[in-house]
């Protein structure tokens, strides 16, 4: 079976290129846009792995990281999340720690540092 990934990104470009990346290695993707969709998706699938982006319309990355880790069932509120962020200085590494996420990457996405640690992650 592979590794299902749910990539929340809402720039059309970063997501095509994460999806296109991680499908080469085997990975089931789905893609969504906002914080929201996340947990329309989450509602009907497991993933093993969330790429979170930050800044996103509706609800952003850290909020609905928080309502993940909120979340009853306890496979899905510990699913891994990286936070993906072109914003990483608006944050310190306790800011991510505190609402939940495992991992941040910063925007350039370097896709090599990507594939390791969402290997890291669902292997």
């Amino acid at each position: 079976m592979p590794k299902k990934v749910l990539i929340a990104e809402d720039s059309s470009v970063i997501q095509n290129l994460t999806k296109k990346i991680l499908q080469q290695l085997n990975y089931s993707i789905d893609t969504v846009k906002n914080g929201e969709a996340v947990l329309k998706k989450m509602n009907v699938e497991d993933y093993d792995i969330i790429l979170m982006d930050i800044n996103m319309p509706k609800m952003d990355g850290m909020e609905c990281t928080k309502t993940i880790r909120a979340l009853e069932n306890q496979t899905k509120a510990q699913v891994p999340i990286v936070a993906i962020t072109g914003n990483a200085k608006n944050y310190t590494e306790i800011d991510f720690e505190e609402v939940g996420i495992n991992e941040y990457l910063e925007k350039p996405i370097n896709f090599d540092e990507l594939v390791t640690v969402v290997k890291k992650y669902t292997e």
